[in-house]
């Protein structure tokens, strides 16, 4: 056993390990996000499950911890489908959940109502 003194507190991956670890990371996203939709995209990366896998696939060539997924750039624009936009979004307005706010309906407001005066805009 060494002394406690005599050992390092940081320690650094070799390049080659680097290297292996990147080669996992890419092919783990890819995977989990190739199948998928945005609305799954942002629901695995929210509870960081994406990182976790990251983290216990590359234990095996170095230790890692606190694995977290910084950035997320989309590389190539989905196709639009309109279908899938209104289904998102519901059906625009049309149908009993948007009746309460339709276009041109009428606000029931207290008589002789002034809306409050903002310090700033």
């Amino acid at each position: 056993n060494k002394d406690q003194l005599s050992q390092r507190k940081t320690c650094y991956a070799q390049h080659t390990q680097v290297r292996g670890i990147r080669k996992k990371m890419v092919e783990i996203i890819t995977r989990d996000i190739t199948g998928s939709d945005l609305k799954e995209v942002v629901n695995k990366l929210l509870p960081d499950s994406i990182a976790k896998d990251i983290e216990k696939a590359c234990q095996g060539i170095y230790p890692l911890h606190d694995v977290y997924i910084r950035k997320v750039k989309v590389l190539k624009k989905p196709r639009f489908e309109l279908s899938k936009l209104l289904e998102l979004h519901g059906d625009g307005g049309k149908g009993g959940a948007g009746e309460p706010g339709e276009a041109g309906s009428k606000v029931d407001r207290p008589e002789g109502y002034e809306p409050p005066v903002q310090e700033s805009v």
